[in-house]
């Protein structure tokens, strides 16, 4: 038994504060960029520990910077925005919120995918970190983050003069809960997460009577035929060995039964685990919906619009096998392989800016009953409720049990004294 596994057993660190502390997360949710009080909660808890905070790096972003003497510097990261959905979970803490969008419309808020659980889990992590500062030397740096879900909040921390702010770290960590038995820690070595790219297109026609389409360069049916031929990318042009999604998530053209419109706006989400086939893919979508506007006769080029970008989350081997071994001694039978994922993080973004190795790991989060039963009944597509579903609620208490151990130990892996 290692020894940070040994201090993780047997430190009487009181972090029974974070129960209250999620849940109140929980209940007051904010939509990415408007994340004021939930930074102020953050702030307002940070108050308790022996560090240095640094608050408004790119919007709402904070740093809290532990040092310690002498020794490396280990940085780890949780986001705290929530998503436009409307909570069904009929917990006592659920959200009923309903906020106001900068273009004054409003949508009910919820967190959806577990970033409250993140920053429940990186305030406990600095708390035992805070009172046990005999078992480590070095600094510690706690990097609150918000907007991930619009894939800007990283950027926007970096573009604000996050460098400036703290001691270059050795080392990145990040983490995200996931549907899988509650409690179990995964982590792998390359790449974890996809990469993704949102594409909002924009074709031109012009627009007629519906009466008389003879008159008019119909922007719906030039829409049409670039959906149907954007499928034949990944199907025709990708290797079948390697990985792409091409999604149409919008599909808009037109306000009325009986008037052609001028323009259709096509909107693409992208993904990747490979930067060659990610160039290629990107490339053809360009070929094909240019020589789709030429053969309609469009009046114009097709406008291209490259928006909510996520940077392949791709694990260095050399910090996964320093810190693997550790939560094999920590989480036992718990610490499990990953399998990759074709979600999408702005987590990697910071590490690449920094120019420093990072690890990003997945935690699971559904009742072990529930996701046993599922796998044997070949239903956890199902059953399970995962990430951005109005029903999604992570298992609490193994939940955040191991998502702060994890952040611990991993830290510790560089840390530890």
């Amino acid at each position: 038994m290692g020894t940070i596994a040994q201090f993780l057993q047997s430190n009487s660190v009181d972090l029974s504060f974070q129960r209250a502390f999620y849940e109140d997360l929980h209940e007051h949710p904010e939509l990415s960029g408007l994340e004021r009080a939930t930074a102020q909660r953050i702030e307002a808890m940070l108050e308790r520990f022996r560090c240095e905070v640094i608050t408004q790096i790119g919007g709402f972003g904070i740093v809290a910077i532990f040092r310690n003497g002498e020794g490396p510097t280990a940085l780890m990261r949780a986001d705290f925005d929530a998503l436009p959905v409307k909570e069904d979970t009929g917990v006592p803490y659920a959200s009923t919120r309903v906020q106001a969008r900068p273009d004054g419309s409003t949508t009910p808020v919820m967190h959806a995918c577990g970033h409250d659980m993140h920053t429940t889990a990186l305030m406990g992590v600095c708390a035992l970190l805070d009172a046990s500062r005999e078992h480590w030397k070095g600094t510690f740096i706690a990097l609150f983050q918000p907007a991930e879900e619009t894939g800007t909040g990283a950027d926007a921390m970096v573009a604000d003069g996050l460098a400036r702010h703290i001691p270059k770290p050795d080392v990145c960590f990040g983490q995200h809960v996931m549907p899988g038995r509650a409690g179990e820690v995964q982590t792998m070595p390359g790449p974890q997460l996809a990469a993704a790219n949102s594409i909002r297109i924009t074709v031109t026609g012009r627009s007629a009577h519906g009466s008389m389409p003879h008159r008019a360069i119909d922007p719906s049916y030039l829409a049409a035929m670039i959906v149907v031929r954007l499928q034949g990318i990944v199907g025709r042009e990708v290797d079948p060995n390697e990985f792409a999604v091409v999604t149409v998530g919008s599909l808009r053209s037109g306000t009325t039964n009986n008037i052609i419109p001028d323009t259709a706006e096509i909107v693409l989400n992208c993904r990747f685990y490979n930067e060659d086939v990610k160039r290629h893919v990107l490339r053809a979508i360009r070929r094909v919906v240019t020589a789709e506007c030429e053969a309609s006769g469009s009046p114009v080029p097709p406008q291209f619009e490259f928006f909510s970008h996520g940077e392949l989350t791709d694990n260095s081997p050399t910090v996964y096998e320093r810190v693997r071994p550790v939560f094999d001694d920590v989480f036992g039978a718990d610490s499990v392989d990953s399998a990759r994922s074709t979600v999408s993080e702005d987590f990697s973004h910071i590490p690449r800016a920094l120019g420093v190795p990072y690890l990003f790991w997945l935690v699971g989060c559904t009742p072990r009953g529930v996701w046993d039963t599922a796998v044997a009944n070949n239903t956890v597509g199902q059953d399970v409720p995962v990430n951005h579903m109005p029903t999604f609620l992570p298992d609490y208490e193994p939940t955040v049990a191991a998502a702060t151990r994890a952040g611990a130990a991993a830290v510790l892996s560089y840390l530890g004294a």
